[in-house]
């Protein structure tokens, strides 16, 4: 029945392989072993294995060829053939795999980016709701240039009131101070 019970609580995380975790033996890092695949992976990429494999085929060929020396692999080169064939069968796997462990990389980055974009998004609602509610709470507020207006409005207002008020010239002048000392019609106090 335990064991029954096991089978099923396998079964129920599929992102692991059937059969991924070793029962019985050695125990192996996978990570290791993923970080092994992937420098073998990039190594074969490179052209330093090719020229390095080129030149091993080439010696080879002209090795069994010449007659110098013994022919270990005579003309069709069976062996040569069978150790390509070893070389394809253990990098094709080996590629594979650093792929897999790319794949789960570029996942991993895709998902922080997402993150990233949608914390951005979200700060950049907040403060587009910040301003617009700045910008309300400041539209009923004086600026610089209300002022300026207002006191222009003002001084001219007070110059056309003067103006009403005084008259003529000669009269300002034949009136004369008041008892208080100040020219009639002025309202700005006493001349001096």
């Amino acid at each position: 029945m335990a064991r029954l019970s096991a089978r099923l609580n396998e079964r129920a995380d599929l992102s692991v392989p059937r059969g991924a975790t070793p029962r019985m033996g050695a125990r192996y890092d996978a990570d290791a072993f993923g970080r092994f695949s992937e420098a073998i992976a990039r190594f074969l990429g490179t052209g330093r294995f090719l020229v390095g494999q080129t030149i091993l085929v080439l010696g080879w060929i002209v090795l069994n060829t010449v007659g110098l020396i013994k022919h270990w692999d005579p003309y069709p080169f069976i062996l040569l053939n069978l150790a390509f064939s070893t070389q394809a069968a253990y990098a094709a796997p080996l590629i594979l795999l650093a792929q897999n462990r790319q794949d789960d990389r570029d996942r991993a980055n895709i998902e922080r980016d997402r993150e990233v974009a949608a914390r951005t998004q979200a700060d950049t609602e907040f403060l587009a709701r910040e301003i617009a509610s700045v910008r309300l709470a400041l539209e009923k507020m004086v600026t610089t240039q209300d002022l300026e207006d207002s006191l222009d409005r003002m001084a001219k207002l007070i110059t056309d009131q003067l103006g009403e008020n005084q008259g003529p010239a000669e009269e300002v002048a034949d009136s004369g101070p008041s008892g208080d000392g100040r020219v009639p019609g002025n309202a700005l106090g006493p001349q001096r």
